[in-house]
């Protein structure tokens, strides 16, 4: 199609349309953009979507015509969310297919971005499957930007150019987060006690952030390593690179790396691109604890933002300030309590970066519970492992002090001893 149908395209949403826009490294920026230039033809158009990573719908001179709906929040989102100008959807990633697939959120648009098409006319979703293929699936008009720098990426990624309303072809280089930016002290020793608790021939699904490609350098001497993932990142090209990571003993197609998206650098989009071994499905396949379940040795590794005394987990928010989502954790940690020796695992530092300690007497007034209580195992800190599994109230206060920051161990004692009377 030409520049001319793509405009046609666009002009299909209206005043009042609810659209989903891909996220994560495979946010459509230029079909952004383009769709921003309609904005005073516009208003109150809802737009869903998973971690965008460009900032064209918050931008505050668009507020009228644009209002983000956010299925997991990322930092363009989150000063929105906090001054009313976007919301936030709470809802398990497994069951977020069901919004779209059930009605319950009908969609008039879908704007993605998929490789070039094969000599057959099949596009791939390239980086970031997601819950886009159930946007796909159910939207009245899929409008697409065409990349050539789209990874063309294997598993239930394909989308036929009979499919796509509308498209534009517009190369530019994929938004990339690169982790190791972010790595500290403290996140290397939580990654070498975390390496500590995988045995091998242990099955992995690691979250975002700095922790899981800190984990990943540790395992550089384990054997026979699966991923089961929700995602994966730069970490993991080296470990499959050497055989690390072979996927052996895996029950959901052993053999193969499995995910629903892929966030890192060039250099990890550039190694899934055609690579077989890499297989992207539906977040309702991948996120599903029935399926995680049944991978042995299931290790879930997920971070928190605080952690009270009883080990109820938020993940979510600073107090009442929205910061992410639910995302995944729930699934993959009821997964891997489930599965065969699995290890259901949450990650944090014992202090902010100001001094704060992220272990707490009770969580922050407002605070979200991501994980509850009864689901958390093993809680890791740079200062040691806690596993709260079969442990009471009193018990799992005293392990969690044990691996809290030194500075905050006295008052959280007091707190302790004022909330339950003993400790033993």
């Amino acid at each position: 199609m030409t520049k001319t149908l793509i405009d046609q395209g666009l002009s299909f949403i209206k005043s009042g349309s609810r659209i989903f826009v891909q996220g994560c490294g495979g946010t459509p920026q230029y079909l952004n953009r383009l769709l921003a230039n309609r904005a005073s033809q516009l208003k109150r158009v809802e737009v869903l979507g998973i971690l965008p990573l460009d900032n064209t719908y918050t931008d505050s001179k668009l507020k009228d015509s644009f209002f983000l709906n956010s299925l997991f929040a990322s930092s363009a989102v989150r000063p929105c969310i906090a001054n009313g100008t976007a919301s936030y959807i709470p809802t398990l990633l497994s069951e977020m297919p069901r919004l779209f697939d059930e009605n319950i959120l009908p969609l008039d648009a879908a704007l993605i971005q998929v490789s070039p098409p094969d000599k057959h006319g099949y596009c791939s979703l390239g980086v970031s499957l997601e819950v886009t293929r159930s946007a796909v699936r159910n939207a009245k008009k899929v409008i697409a930007q065409i990349n050539r720098h789209m990874p063309r990426t294997h598993g239930d990624t394909f989308v036929h150019m009979n499919d796509i309303y509308a498209y534009v072809e517009y190369d530019e280089p994929l938004i990339e987060v690169d982790y190791s930016q972010e790595i500290t002290e403290v996140a290397k020793i939580i990654g070498k006690k975390l390496a500590e608790l995988i045995d091998d021939g242990s099955t992995l699904q690691m979250g975002v952030g700095a922790v899981p490609d800190c984990v990943l350098n540790s395992l550089q001497n384990h054997k026979d390593l699966s991923i089961a993932s929700e995602m994966i990142s730069d970490g993991v090209v080296p470990l499959i690179q050497k055989g690390v990571i072979n996927n052996r003993y895996k029950k959901f197609h052993p053999g193969s790396t499995t995910c629903t998206f892929i966030l890192g650098t060039r250099k990890l989009y550039d190694f899934v691109d055609d690579n077989p071994n890499i297989l992207l499905f539906d977040v309702a396949v991948t996120n599903d604890p029935a399926r995680i379940r049944q991978n042995p040795k299931m290790c879930s590794i997920n971070s928190a933002i605080e952690i009270d005394l009883t080990g109820q987990v938020c993940a979510e928010s600073l107090g009442s300030t929205h910061y992410s989502g639910v995302g995944g954790q729930m699934d993959f940690m009821r997964g891997a309590a489930l599965s065969q020796h699995g290890k259901p695992i949450i990650v944090l530092p014992s202090q902010t970066s100001k001094g704060i300690s992220r272990i707490v007497n009770t969580l922050k007034e407002g605070a979200a519970v991501t994980t509850t209580r009864a689901l958390v195992h093993y809680v890791v800190t740079e200062y040691g492992v806690a596993n709260l599994f079969g442990k009471n109230c009193q018990q799992r206060a005293k392990a969690l002090i044990g691996i809290a920051h030194p500075d905050h161990r006295e008052a959280l004692e007091r707190a302790a001893y004022k909330r339950f009377k003993n400790l033993y």
